[in-house]
């Protein structure tokens, strides 16, 4: 600091036995102790001295030369803490967390943390040998934000910020900002430098801001990576594949089935492998048990150059209690609600975060733009909004807070999605938001100008768990519970809705896919592909997790890969087959994705055959060309004598038959195209008539 024609360098070192100052020129001036708790000043006549060291002599008799943090003016603007506080700084990971750059012509690493709450904050690492009063932060008041300089950090040292409670404790916290983490059991954050991430995906995303996912085909493979495929014991403790081996082994595997998306469950940063990735320390890392953030790079970029979307699982709800992580961070409640009626769920044994706090909105909201932008993810889907939606969402009487109107929505919660969601999708065209909500909540995919919440499309439970308790029942039994498959029919164009048979559906002694089937061998393959063929037809976007499509025998187990040894059986093979010629339909007909949230595109031809089991139902092409015709037997009964009414007196031509013997079936096609006949059948003047297999689908094209 200048102080009229002299200069007063003061420094703080505790342990220090005496310190100097080196000057340009190798010039040393002897600094005074000013305070026994490690406190030292020098005063330098004449100009500014530029750039200088401090050399402290030590007890033990070593000595060590470092740069002044203190030295290095703030990095942080005004405009970036107002921002900051009001809730809109939305590209926050560029300020907060680690970042390599050059301060005063020297090259170091920038930290900075928001801990309002805190006493003193000092970053602690591999550079300064996790020394707590080494790297004292400077606080931007009022921000609560601290930031500091530190020259001997490097990319790839470890860190953490210790925090220095307003009572007394000393909290060691990863970085909430952190692009990168030590990989488990570690908890240390991790310096890394995401600017040198290097893209070719140009003309993807460029693409992408003319994507109306809303018409286009969205089928998607849901897939863990930990447990996609495994090594084999012994070249790695895990097993894990790297992102990039990852890559390659998944998008060969998902451009030869057809799926257009992969949706990625625990990318970001987790501690324990059994939450899945769902209980979430490090939100802006992905995580380090697959690679380095250059590794998960390689992967997006190389799913964009085989044409397929990315979606990540985003974690806003909740977050664990880890000591590391972001629960009472600053030794208060400080990304959470302070209220534990609020800030915890009693069910995850979990914090809450508190949606009405600007700095956490704008954490959140910043970090799936992160996600976004950085990482040219192309969607989102939100885990858990239900649990944000409601205030006594897992809690019994007592345990909630109503709002101010005495009701159980959360306010801020809402608020919070309508704000994101703007944001989001308004700087990222054709990107989706997706939304898990397992209630009736209204408008979840409307407008917030219509007082919707924004998302682009929802998950649809109510059809999945509807499907599921009906693919379960002895076919004997399933005339009874017709309408079960049915039902969703009535509310299939309230929300933009995507049919989801997920992770959730083969865990927990809930039985795999194919476990959920009734009867023994073949026949539960058949069950599938009655199933999977309804859920083809049914309006909606599409998701299968991973294994479910060759019929996978175990429940998934994070802790192992998918038995892939089935697919050398032939009914299992047989199985995946015919999911992959219902994806290539998928693709291929404009009636079964073109007008998934168009009113009146879906018709039933009968609904009503329940002492048959037997569903026939059309989806109309937006051109009225190819259109489709349905009908799904869900019993193993052969109908020989089956008649279908149809619309129009036309020329209806076969495009899939599950008993084709390509997929395992006896039934080979003989016919192709049938004439429809002036016969009234189900309540049409016109139909024809196929000969209908016991579960036998058959898909017809006028």
């Amino acid at each position: 600091h200048r102080e009229g024609n002299a200069t007063v360098v003061q420094a703080f070192y505790p342990g220090a036995v005496s310190m100097e100052l080196k000057l340009p020129g190798q010039k040393t001036v002897e600094m005074e102790q000013a305070d026994e708790a490690g406190y030292y000043a020098a005063l330098v006549g004449g100009k500014e001295i530029g750039s200088y060291t401090l050399k402290a002599s030590l007890e033990d008799g070593t000595t060590e030369e470092f740069e002044d943090p203190y030295r290095f003016a703030p990095v942080i603007t005004k405009e970036d803490t107002a921002r900051f506080a009001a809730g809109i700084h939305y590209e926050a990971y560029r300020i907060l967390g680690a970042h390599m750059m050059t301060v005063d012509k020297t090259q170091g690493v920038h930290f900075a943390v928001w801990a309002p709450n805190a006493a003193t904050v000092s970053v602690i690492g591999e550079f300064n040998g996790w020394r707590e009063e080494a790297n004292p932060m400077t606080r931007l008041e009022p921000s609560g934000i601290y930031e500091g300089f530190v020259v001997g950090a490097k990319v790839g040292m470890l860190y953490k910020f210790f925090i220095k409670t307003k009572d007394g404790r000393g909290l060691y916290k990863a970085d909430p900002f952190a692009n990168y983490a030590e990989q488990r059991p570690g908890t240390a954050s991790r310096i890394t430098d995401i600017t040198k991430l290097r893209w070719s995906d140009a003309a993807w995303m460029e693409a992408r801001k003319q994507r109306d996912n809303d018409s286009l085909p969205v089928s998607i493979y849901e897939v863990h990576p930990g447990s996609w495929k495994k090594h084999p014991h012994g070249e790695d403790e895990d097993g894990f594949y790297n992102y990039r081996e990852f890559a390659k082994s998944l998008a060969e595997y998902v451009k030869e089935m057809g799926y257009t998306h992969v949706e990625l469950m625990g990318i970001a940063e987790h501690p324990f492998d059994g939450s899945w990735g769902y209980q979430v320390t490090g939100y802006y890392a992905p995580t380090s048990r697959y690679g380095t953030p250059a590794d998960f790079q390689y992967f997006v970029n190389y799913m964009h150059k085989n044409k397929i979307g990315v979606i990540l699982d985003w974690v806003p709800a909740h977050f664990p209690k880890d000591a590391h992580g972001l629960a009472d961070f600053d030794g208060t409640p400080t990304y959470e609600y302070a209220d534990p009626r609020k800030g915890e769920h009693p069910d995850w044994g979990t914090k809450v975060f508190d949606y009405e706090k600007n700095e956490v909105k704008n954490f959140l909201i910043a970090n799936a733009l992160f996600w976004m932008e950085q990482y040219h993810i192309d969607g989102l889907r939100v885990d858990a909004v239900a649990s944000m939606l409601y205030l006594d969402y897992g809690r019994e009487n007592g345990q909630w807070v109503p709002n101010k109107y005495g009701e159980n929505k959360n306010l801020e919660a809402i608020e919070f999605f309508k704000h994101l969601n703007t944001v989001v999708l308004g700087r990222n065209k054709g990107t989706v938001m997706i939304a898990e909500e397992s209630t009736a909540w209204p408008k979840v995919t409307a407008h917030p100008e219509e007082g919707g919440l924004g998302f682009s499309l929802k998950w649809n439970m109510g059809w999945m768990h509807d499907f599921l308790e009906y693919m379960k029942l002895d076919p004997y039994f399933r005339q009874y519970n017709h309408h079960k498959m049915t039902f969703s029919l009535t509310y299939a164009y309230s929300e933009n809705y995507v049919l989801v048979l997920s992770h959730d559906e083969v865990v927990h002694l809930k039985c795999s896919m194919i476990n959920k089937m009734p009867g023994l061998g073949q026949d539960k393959i058949e069950n599938l592909k009655v199933g999977y063929s309804y859920m083809l037809g049914h309006p909606g976007k599409k998701l299968l997790f991973m294994g479910q499509e060759f019929g996978q025998y175990r429940e998934w187990s994070e802790a192992r890969e998918l038995d892939w040894y089935l697919t050398a059986e032939s009914s299992h093979r047989e199985l995946r087959d015919y999911v992959k010629e219902l994806l290539k339909m998928y693709k291929k007909y404009p009636a079964l994705y073109a007008t998934d949230h168009t009113d009146g595109a879906f018709e039933w031809i009968n609904a009503d055959d329940a002492c048959r089991s037997i569903y026939s139902f059309i989806r109309k092409s937006p051109t009225g060309r190819n259109n489709l015709l349905f009908v799904i037997n869900c019993t193993p009964v052969a109908r020989d004598d089956y008649r279908v009414g149809v619309p129009k007196k036309k020329q209806y031509r076969l495009v899939l038959n599950s008993k084709d013997p390509k997929f395992g079936g006896d039934v080979p096609v003989e016919k192709t195209v049938y004439m429809a006949q002036k016969k009234e059948c189900d309540g049409r003047e016109f139909s024809f008539a196929y000969p209908l297999p016991a579960y036998g689908v058959a898909v017809f094209t006028y």
